[in-house]
């Protein structure tokens, strides 16, 4: 993907100065109220990776909808605060249209406790390629510039948890369409979750096909709902 593409594709807007707005989805990035206590609510707490990391050694995380690498900051910062010793945090991420750095560190300015370590993962990002690998102490990430209903099938892949993050459903169905919720699940190990900060009753629905078992729960700041889910053994699919 060259610089004028990706320029071209990702036109942005800005509220506040900070936070990034897509023209072409007309939605935000993150929460306007404060998208890293979003994370937090939404992402680690729903898929209750407190307890979850500390009882395993190695774990993976799997994600739709990269974006300024918010939900990995924290969650690294988060596994990093539980000093689990000798463990082993895999990462992937699928980010079609990815911002360019100056964008990212942009938006991620906000939260001047992330900026150490946003300096350090972004220092080498180049979307120009088919994918971005960083790995650090026990962690390592692997964000693929394309298309998650082409790549994610094509992946020798197994996951412990998603964070479902794309823009709204409404405004972007291609990042939760049923083709793609039945590749998550075969791509779920068994008492996998996911979690996503939409409730639409479309969006659970390809869920529950796919093969997890859905609940709607407390949204974040006010939200009144969101949704978790799990994939058990007695899923038909599994």
């Amino acid at each position: 993907m060259s610089e004028k593409m990706n320029t071209f594709e990702n036109a942005l807007d800005w509220v506040d100065d900070t936070i990034p707005k897509s023209v072409r989805f007309d939605d935000t990035y993150y929460s306007k109220t404060d998208g890293h206590s979003e994370t937090g609510h939404v992402f680690i707490q729903g898929n209750n990776l407190g307890s979850r990391l500390i009882d395993t050694s190695a774990f993976s995380v799997g994600e739709l909808g990269f974006g300024t690498g918010l939900n990995f900051l924290t969650l690294w910062r988060f596994w990093r605060e539980l000093d689990i010793k000798d463990s082993k945090l895999n990462f992937v991420s699928f980010e079609l249209y990815p911002l360019s750095k100056s964008e990212i560190l942009k938006a991620l300015s906000r939260w001047p406790e992330l900026q150490t370590d946003a300096e350090h993962l972004f220092k080498n990002w180049n979307p120009d390629f088919e994918f971005f690998q960083f790995k650090h102490t026990g962690i390592s990430l692997t964000v693929f510039f394309s298309d998650a209903n082409i790549r994610l099938p094509q992946l020798q892949l197994k996951v412990d948890a998603w964070f479902l993050d794309g823009f709204s459903p409404a405004k972007n169905p291609e990042l939760w369409n049923a083709d793609l919720m039945q590749a998550v699940f075969a791509k779920t190990n068994m008492d996998g979750t996911f979690a996503t900060y939409t409730s639409a009753g479309w969006v659970r629905r390809n869920l529950q096909a796919a093969g997890f078992h859905v609940e709607r729960v407390k949204g974040h700041a006010g939200k009144r709902q969101m949704t978790i889910g799990k994939k058990t053994p007695l899923d038909p699919l599994a």
